[in-house]
């Protein structure tokens, strides 16, 4: 009897605890669901905001002259009204997505509950989704960002909460409108009425019920769905919606059998647009817009819908300048990509397991098959098999067969670019080019990114040395040299040529780009000198420690790198880029302004700016950067800089105008892969065009003169003064005597440059200062 006993007070214990850990469960769901509700984990859309969703105005944004370069919105703008749409859509959208739509409240608890049983606890993933119509539109109009997985739920649970709260304002009626005119269908059309002129030539209310199936079908997943490109899929889907259509009586059987043997006879007119001007740098005021209407609720109180109030953002960005800048990237970037591809022929790296092999296992074709308990050569064979899909190609083809392992290699080959134009004075950004192509590669290299710098950071070593008493006249041996303390490191010059016994100044050593010069100049100066000024021109990243820094192995932002140059337009000081001057409200009244606000300071003295000017000038008149005069028949005042980087992985050349700073960049996404030859992948070849290209069309536009005409300022005498030496002086006599010109030479490397801070540098460098 005592066992019995302990074995039922045993027995009690753990049905009370576990009775206990179930109701605190229950009890922590709730809590946790009215937590979100009452906006502990991020604020939910209040009834303003949902209630002015049916006559929201989307927002426009504008360049600097007013002119449009785009919109903000949630819904497509060519709306159409519940009586525009023909029974049999609604019909077949219903049955299809929402059985029970006329029938909950927002949340399908039979659908919930069927999620829940099978696709989580039975592991069923053909039991479907529990999203009501309702739930979907809040998606659509609401679009989901996160960054860790735990924030899914939390997101669903708003979805459901904000879902309920539409089913209370609008009529069922008004949300399946509301769904039909936000949801995405294939070939980025937005809305019913978009995808019914794009696929049939026709207003919605014209489409016929296997018509209105084939686009319905499409939501499941717009481009396997996609008619357009497998008509295959869009059959079988298209006859999956018929019949759920006939399994809830919304078409009878003669009308159902009819119809399953349609081919679709699509009418093909894709709506006539360049895809939108600027795309990369219209995502980037979306984003600053997103931070400051959140500040703008919490200064004010009151709360700002960037998609539906009908803001006007009045930005920086010149039209004619960007488009100016996308045509030559195009132009450019077709003519690289098909030498890049060429030179390298049949050695090409994108085509090594090496390299492509890693990208294939964090695919998620990859990890879906690996799921399913397939084995390595069954996962090979899937995955070489070929069939169509939907790539980037400069060729006009996005749909190409091939297998998930070409589309990898194709996608590793592809080059990209970048592209910035920016006021020195002001920071305002004239034109943003982020990459090749938005639709396919979100990317934004202008300000994502982070590549090394190659010689473009040269000016910098440079300018930091003219600050610490070294003299454009100052002459350094060009032959190259061996560092013992840095693992007998030996940079060389890119041209090959024999130095011994030539020396050169540093106009000349920076006309030609010369790395053995850049890493001696580095020496003098000081590696910590170098970098105190780097920061003072408006570089934020880390920037490495080391005597490699000469050649450009910091790795930097475009716009980090257009804010450091700007300093050598703006009197010494950096300008932080800025895209919006001011926010207005659908009256004119001003919102936010946003006026230049310069943190720097003072970075160097107005006669060095002078004399790094005239140097970068001549880069561009005899030295790397010429073709912009033999090849593009440029006679602007240019001063500029090329960069090629390590195995010509990133190309780089920074145009400086009187009043514009641009940057071009070039290269692949994937670090390992660059060009096989130096003289397809210098910046000069690679990046160097899209400038030429751009200021050409500039100097062709008389609105832009004020630009494409402006002159730097003569030189002072004592900058002239300064400049005025041979740019070579050889050894003299006895130094040629007593110098073995086949002996290696090598040295150790003085990182702070205290060997050469004698008192005469430190008298020289007061004595050259003008202010």
């Amino acid at each position: 009897m005592p066992k019995k006993k302990k074995r039922k007070t045993f027995k009690s214990k753990i049905i009370k605890y576990l009775s206990l850990i179930l109701v605190a469960g229950i009890l922590l769901v709730i809590l946790f669901f009215y937590g979100v509700k009452a906006g502990l984990f991020g604020k939910l859309p209040d009834e303003k905001l949902l209630s002015n969703i049916k006559n929201a105005q989307a927002s426009e944004i504008l360049d600097e002259n007013d002119e449009n370069i785009g919109f903000l919105y949630r819904s497509y703008r060519s709306s159409v009204e519940y009586e525009d749409l023909p029974q049999h859509l609604i019909d077949a959208l219903v049955a299809t997505e929402d059985a029970r739509f006329f029938e909950h409240s927002g949340i399908d608890y039979r659908s919930v509950f069927r999620v829940l049983v099978k696709t989580i606890i039975l592991q069923d993933r053909s039991a479907g989704g529990g999203s009501t119509l309702s739930q979907q539109l809040v998606k659509n109009l609401f679009p989901r960002e996160y960054d860790h997985k735990f924030e899914i739920l939390i997101i669903k649970i708003k979805e459901s909460i904000v879902a309920q709260r539409l089913e209370e304002i609008y009529s069922k009626e008004e949300l399946l409108a509301l769904y039909l005119n936000t949801v995405s269908f294939p070939d980025n059309t937005f809305g019913i009425e978009a995808a019914s002129q794009t696929f049939f030539n026709k207003h919605v209310s014209k489409l016929s019920i296997d018509e209105a199936a084939v686009l319905v079908g499409s939501l499941k997943a717009t481009y396997t769905y996609n008619p357009r490109i497998f008509p295959e899929n869009s059959f079988q889907r298209r006859n999956v919606v018929l019949s759920q259509m006939h399994k809830y009586d919304k078409i009878d059987q003669e009308t159902y059998e009819n119809t399953i043997k349609k081919k679709i006879a699509l009418e093909y007119q894709p709506i006539k647009s360049d895809k939108g001007i600027a795309p990369y740098f219209r995502e980037q005021v979306r984003q600053e817009l997103v931070k400051w209407a959140e500040r703008y609720e919490k200064e004010t109180g009151e709360s700002i819908d960037i998609y539906g109030d009908g803001l006007k953002i009045h930005t920086t960005l010149n039209k004619k300048m960007q488009l100016y800048a996308e045509s030559a990237m195009r132009t450019h970037m077709q003519d690289l990509q098909k030498a890049f591809e060429d030179n390298w022929g049949n050695l090409a790296p994108w085509k090594k397991k090496a390299i492509y092999g890693e990208y294939i296992k964090r695919s998620h074709h990859f990890q879906a098959l690996k799921k399913q308990g397939k084995t390595a050569e069954e996962i090979q064979i899937i995955l070489n098999q070929k069939k169509e899909m939907q790539v980037f190609d400069w060729s006009g083809s996005d749909v190409q067969t091939m297998s998930v392992i070409d589309s990898i290699q194709h996608a590793l080959k592809t080059l990209q670019a970048g592209f910035l134009v920016m006021e020195p004075g002001s920071g305002a950004i004239k034109a943003w080019v982020g990459g090749i192509d938005f639709e396919y590669f979100k990317y934004d290299h202008v300000k994502q990114s982070k590549r090394q710098v190659g010689s473009t950071f040269k000016p910098l070593v440079y300018m930091a040395a003219l600050e610490h008493g070294v003299e454009p006249c100052d002459y350094f041996p060009a032959k190259a040299v061996s560092y013992e303390n840095l693992e007998g490191w030996k940079p060389t010059n890119s041209d090959d040529e024999d130095y011994d016994y030539i020396n050169v100044s540093m106009q000349e050593a920076l006309r030609k780009s010369m790395n053995t010069v850049s890493v001696k100049i580095l020496e003098q100066t000081g590696i910590p000198s170098v970098i105190d000024l780097a920061k003072a021109m408006g570089i934020k990243s880390q920037i490495p420690e080391v005597a490699s820094l000469a050649l450009g192995t910091a790795e930097l932002s475009m716009l980090e790198l257009a804010t450091a140059y700007s300093s050598f337009l703006n009197n010494g000081i950096a300008s932080e880029p800025i895209i919006i001057e001011k926010i207005t409200d659908g009256s004119g009244k001003v919102l936010a302004d946003f006026n230049a606000n310069n943190q720097y300071e003072k970075a160097f003295s107005s006669l060095n700016q002078e004399l790094m000017l005239e140097m970068m000038q001549e880069v561009v008149n005899s030295g790397t950067a010429s073709r912009l005069r033999w090849k593009y028949k440029l006679k602007n005042d240019i001063a500029g800089k090329t960069g090629t980087t390590q195995n010509n992985r990133d190309g780089w050349f920074v145009g400086l105008l009187p009043n514009l700073v641009t940057l071009s960049w070039t290269g692949s996404d994937n670090g390992s892969i660059g060009f096989r030859s130096t003289s397809i992948g210098q910046g000069a070849n690679s990046a160097l065009p899209i400038f030429g290209l751009w200021m050409q069309k500039v100097n062709a536009d008389a609105s832009l003169n004020s630009y494409s005409r402006s002159q730097f300022s003569p030189l002072t005498e004592k900058a002239s003064k300064l400049l005025d030496c041979p740019p070579i002086k050889e050894d003299g006599f006895f130094k040629k005597l007593f110098t073995n010109p086949d002996k290696e030479k090598s040295k150790n490397f003085d990182e702070d440059g205290k060997e050469k801070k004698g008192l005469f540098n430190k008298i020289k460098k007061l004595f050259k200062k003008d202010d």
